[in-house]
């Protein structure tokens, strides 16, 4: 077994599931993908610590904990269409690709969006397609979509993002309040999102999903 193939394992073993995520499918998948190739290479050697792994300038790619819980709660089925909001270099995506259908990644970032694309197509991952565009705007064209996921933190989440999301559908996200993080987890019915409390975590507020800054005098 490889010196990464070990490492994977044992973030399987000690970070996803002593956090209660026992759900067969996310662990064959956090087990198979390699993480190390979805980081930038200077950063490979921290790709299987137990934090959030920098991978450009206020981005990052969540903690295997977090990312597991999300998808744990998120509970997607193979017939389901995945929306993948700051798909950063690829992780969540390749991941998410082994339980849903198809996962429209979504990255504003010229040079994230393009090795996103390129490593997935060498992985050989091709049931998620990287779409390169605005994130507060997500990907309308290819929706409506059974489940969100946002990749970073959210202060408001966009109308956009909201009218993209299926009735009956679920959303993940790190909702900042100054610097608490919590995970919730939302779902969709009769057109309205209602929001629980998942657990804590963190992770930069993504481009556009700020608080609307108010008229200061």
């Amino acid at each position: 077994m490889s010196e990464f193939a070990s490492r994977r394992m044992m973030m399987v073993d000690t970070q996803v599931r002593p956090s209660d995520v026992t759900k067969f499918p996310i662990i064959e998948a956090m087990l198979h993908v390699p993480r190390e190739v979805y980081v930038p290479r200077d950063k490979r050697e921290a790709a299987y610590v137990g934090a959030n792994v920098e991978i450009a300038p206020g981005r990052v790619l969540l903690d295997a904990r977090t990312l597991a819980k999300m998808l744990d709660a998120l509970d997607i089925q193979p017939d389901e269409l995945v929306l993948d909001l700051g798909c950063g270099l690829g992780y969540a995506a390749a991941v998410m690709a082994r339980l849903a259908e198809t996962v429209v990644a979504v990255e504003e970032d010229e040079t994230l969006a393009a090795e996103a694309q390129r490593v997935l197509s060498e992985e050989g991952v091709d049931t998620a397609v990287v779409v390169r565009a605005p994130l507060a705007g997500g990907a309308a064209k290819h929706g409506p979509y059974d489940v969100i996921l946002v990749e970073g933190g959210v202060e408001t989440l966009p109308d956009a993002i909201a009218g993209q999301l299926k009735d009956g559908g679920r959303i993940a996200a790190v909702f900042l309040d100054g610097a608490l993080g919590t995970v919730r987890i939302g779902h969709k019915i009769d057109g309205r999102i209602s929001w629980r409390f998942a657990f804590n975590a963190a992770a930069p507020v993504l481009p556009g999903f700020g608080k609307r800054q108010g008229f200061v005098l």
